[in-house]
């Protein structure tokens, strides 16, 4: 295989991952969406879409069965309808991606709140319950 196969292979390969963010983003699904749809995390799926981890056959069937599409449309080298697609969706994808980013941020701050509250919960259990123990003592 020389250097241009190869450049040529990842491109096709980036060309489908296009083709599944442009189809997620026409139907309205979210990285969670298709991520449940997997039976993988949120995070892995977005892995998938940047190009991180390697899209398996396996996956682009389940992929092309959640976004209602042939797989051979996914794998189609027409350029043409590609950027169609990927045209009118660029500008939407950047803003879900955002959006995606930002739910994520707020879950993770949500979720120290979270552990912090429990903390302080515990400590005033602990800190009423010495009082109780001192009223008892002291009776």
């Amino acid at each position: 295989m020389t250097k241009n196969s190869v450049k040529t292979a990842q491109e096709k390969t980036e060309n489908v991952r296009k083709k599944i963010i442009a189809l997620r983003l026409k139907r309205s699904y979210s990285c969670e969406n298709m991520a449940t749809g997997l039976e993988i995390t949120a995070p892995a799926y977005r892995k998938i879409e940047t190009g991180e981890t390697s899209l398996s056959v396996e996956r682009l069937f389940k992929i092309a069965e959640i976004l209602k599409q042939s797989v051979s449309y996914l794998l189609e080298a027409d350029e043409n309808v590609f950027n169609r697609t990927h045209n009118d969706h660029s500008s939407g994808y950047q803003y879900q991606q955002k959006i995606e980013n930002f739910y994520q941020e707020n879950r993770e701050v949500y979720e120290r709140l979270i552990a912090s509250k429990d903390e302080q919960i515990k400590l005033l259990e602990n800190m009423l319950g010495k009082r109780l123990y001192q009223v008892d003592s002291e009776q």
